[in-house]
């Protein structure tokens, strides 16, 4: 190949790279860093042998994925409050050619599944990512991994029982939930909490992640009485030169708050049976500064 050819061939998968690797981490800059070490990989690597380009990249960057996800949950760190998963703008493009798929490579993007996938271990990632996510072969990954196809099968079960054991059942209708954001806006903006209990279910949460650098509970919230008092409270806050902006996040509608032009915090919900089931609101800075460069 020739140098114009390599580059061309790794930008043609990179959209799938970036989806693997943030699906495996949660986090934008690591994804972003997995990637380029892939490019690293197979710009210097003899690709003589490589007859299937795509495979063989999903192949090295899942193996450093978990390289790296291995080397994370080894350093114990502690976490201060609720974890989320960094917001990822989601563009699918060409890797979701019809709705079917979209919809299935949107809630394996979520926030609410990535919170479980975190209590995997990296393998059970893996395979749950390349299997559910993309639809890999059990034997393809068993490639990928170096392990045999039972035993990747296995995995896949224990990862499968687990994530549906724990993730909620909401039916993902983007219309509705972009409605209902705008009327829970509305509601918080105006200071009317009977208007925002009314959109809340009784047993709602808001999971709030600050990392302890900015400020939100340091625990979930629960019930509509306690979520709604905290956001009409929040609204209430003076912030300098406060604008709203929709966008899709993690395959669903969300808002970015802007303070003073810069990010502030991302919202999202998760809805059901026209009412919002979980509220979730992401302040960490760390966790926005992917977002500061949208137009």
């Amino acid at each position: 190949m020739t140098t114009d050819t390599v580059t061309d061939v790794f930008e043609e998968h990179r959209p799938v790279l970036l989806g693997v690797a943030y699906r495996m981490l949660g986090r934008v800059a690591d994804a972003e860093d997995v990637v380029q070490d892939a490019w690293l990989r197979w710009s210097g690597a003899n690709r003589s042998g490589v007859r299937e380009p795509r495979a063989y990249l999903v192949r090295v960057t899942t193996r450093l994925a978990i390289d790296r996800l291995r080397r994370i949950k080894a350093s114990g760190e502690t976490y201060v409050g609720p974890w989320l998963p960094e917001p990822y703008v989601t563009d699918f493009g060409d890797t979701a050619p019809d709705t079917a798929e979209r919809a299935v490579l949107a809630d394996s993007v979520s926030l609410a599944v990535l919170v479980v996938l975190e209590t995997l271990s990296p393998l059970e990632r893996a395979v749950f990512v390349l299997r559910e996510a993309f639809g890999y072969p059990y034997a393809d990954i068993a490639a990928m991994l170096d392990r045999g196809e039972p035993a990747v099968r296995q995995l896949a079960g224990r990862a499968r029982k687990h994530v549906e054991e724990r993730r909620p059942r909401y039916a993902v209708d983007p219309v509705q939930r972009r409605d209902l954001t705008e009327r829970f806006l509305a509601a918080a903006a105006d200071g009317d909490l009977e208007g925002l209990l009314e959109l809340l279910a009784p047993d709602v949460r808001l999971v709030g992640d600050s990392g302890g650098k900015s400020r939100a509970p340091l625990r979930v919230l629960e019930s509509a009485d306690h979520v709604g008092r905290f956001l009409l409270g929040a609204a209430r806050k003076s912030v300098p030169d406060l604008s709203l902006r929709f966008l899709e996040v993690n395959g669903g509608p969300a808002v970015l708050v802007l303070a003073d032009g810069r990010p502030d915090s991302v919202f999202q919900l998760d809805v059901a049976d026209g009412r919002v089931q979980t509220v979730y609101v992401v302040r960490n800075p760390d966790k926005l500064r992917s977002l500061a460069a949208l137009d």
